[in-house]
């Protein structure tokens, strides 16, 4: 039998520009992905409600949504009314340009990846949709790889400045900052084999009280809550959406046998990863 995996969702292209209604929407709900590529969506009209990491959340008109790389993802539902614009950045691209992405990062505790804009600014992102939308169609020569590095660090950059306004993010002007979106990108690229705050330490040439400390004035969490969230998500997804044993699971989370994961599921989820599962 062919082993079932976390959909990884990346786009195609570069970059990608358009409309869906939620009509279409509604088909992503079907199982949590794992998205690779950098997502900011506008709701023009409409709800709905899906889970991004571990936080549920609502959207409704006039909201600003961004998807960071690496986050996972589960739509529960999207109105029928509901319509929204979005840009999507491919992971090579966001490698490759993020300029603005690299000077900056998100509390754990304060970020929240949707904005409420009032009338004055959902204007301005719908006017700037529309410009876009009509470069795209009637002009796409003038849509560079070097002008769209220009959109992407703008768009970045304006949606940082829109979450300061409602005290929501930080700009990351100093080593601590720095040390946490370092951190923060090395746990989701090992969450699957480094379970222990020592070997993040070691990576950042930092020592672990080091680490614990900035992590805890960074976020305001520990630097192991941040492990396990990660590990979590993915176990839950992949018990969810997959027909994997549990204990191929478990070893693809890094752990030595089943039992060990059993006891660190249960733990943190109150369940067994089988229970879980069947529920």
């Amino acid at each position: 039998m062919q082993s079932e995996k976390i959909p990884l969702i990346d786009c195609p292209f570069d970059y990608l520009f358009g409309e869906a209604s939620g009509k279409i929407l509604n088909e992503y709900g079907r199982f949590p992905c794992k998205i690779q590529c950098a997502v900011y969506a506008f709701m023009l009209k409409g709800t709905a409600h899906a889970t991004l990491n571990i936080t549920r959340s609502e959207f409704k008109e006039n909201d600003l949504i961004y998807v960071q790389p690496g986050s996972f993802f589960l739509v529960h539902d999207f109105s029928e009314d509901a319509q929204l614009v979005y840009i999507v950045f491919s992971s090579s691209f966001v490698e490759k340009h993020s300029y603005a992405m690299r000077r900056m990062t998100f509390s754990s505790q304060s970020f929240n990846p949707i904005v409420h804009l009032n009338s004055e600014q959902a204007g301005v992102v719908v006017h700037f949709s529309e410009l876009l939308e009509e470069a795209v169609n009637t002009t796409p020569s003038m849509v560079t790889t070097e002008r769209m590095v220009l959109v992407f660090n703008l768009i970045h950059q304006t949606y940082s400045e829109l979450c300061t306004t409602d005290a929501q993010t930080v700009f990351a002007q100093d080593r601590k900052s720095e040390i946490y979106q370092e951190y923060n990108d090395l746990v989701l690229a090992h969450y699957h084999e480094w379970h222990h705050v020592s070997a993040y330490a070691e990576a950042l040439h930092i020592t672990v009280p080091h680490l614990c400390s900035t992590i805890k004035q960074a976020s305001g969490r520990t630097a192991g809550d941040i492990i396990v969230d990660a590990i979590l998500m993915d176990a839950k997804a992949q018990l969810k959406i997959s027909t994997l044993p549990i204990k191929e699971i478990a070893n693809g989370l890094g752990f030595e046998n089943v039992a060990l994961f059993n006891r660190f599921f249960k733990s943190h989820v109150g369940v067994t990863p089988k229970a879980y599962r069947n529920d």
